[in-house]
């Protein structure tokens, strides 16, 4: 029961901002991904029962974050600045165990050197799927 009937404030991905131009983009999608972090590392490490309650509505939050972010991150122009954007999501999904999200997100990042940077910091990320 919410006392006073008090909704809860918009997330930063719910609001209706439009980003214009790469950076204004890159900027919206790191306040996305520091916004969702902490939800990332619940979602990955609640159990039991009242996980099952908790997880469901902190995951389907989570998944509304990755899904802004990455609309976002489709709209970017400069392939450097994506990269970079797309690798912040990348870390988002490892800290909620997203693996699967992870290791296909890695193949969209272009520069060989942002993928070694991501695959040094996360070795799971090292398969035969992400090496390619």
């Amino acid at each position: 029961m919410r006392w006073f009937r008090k909704d809860r404030p918009l997330e930063v991905w719910e609001t209706d901002v439009q980003p214009a131009g790469n950076i204004a983009a890159a900027q919206r999608i790191r306040e996305i991904c520091i916004a969702a972090g902490a939800m990332a590392g619940r979602v990955a490490t609640l159990q039991g029962r009242k996980a099952e309650t908790e997880k469901g509505a902190e995951a389907e939050r989570y998944q509304a974050a990755i899904k802004c972010a990455l609309e976002i991150a489709m709209k970017m122009s400069d392939d450097a600045v994506r990269d970079v954007s797309v690798s912040q999501i990348i870390r988002l999904c490892v800290k909620a165990n997203h693996l699967k999200t992870a290791k296909v997100l890695l193949r969209a990042i272009q520069s060989g050197g942002t993928r070694a940077e991501l695959i040094m910091e996360n070795p799971v990320l090292t398969d035969q799927d992400a090496a390619s």
